[in-house]
């Protein structure tokens, strides 16, 4: 199972949106992230990039 650290705008460790995140929506300028647990966190932005073998994603926040 690859589960991910997702942060905002860069990697520093104060940008993490959401850790342990297994599943990854984009739609309608939204990006939709989803934990081990099921819980949700939705921000208006784009993936900017996703490295799943050392579990980091960046999402880039919409002005």
């Amino acid at each position: 199972m690859c589960l991910s650290t997702v942060y905002k705008n860069n990697t520093a460790p104060e940008s993490i949106l959401m850790k342990n995140v297994m599943r990854i929506e984009c739609k309608d300028g939204t990006v939709v992230l989803t934990d081990l647990m099921d819980r949700t966190v939705a921000i208006a932005g784009t993936l900017e990039y996703a490295n799943l073998v050392e579990g980091v994603v960046l999402v880039k926040e919409s002005a």
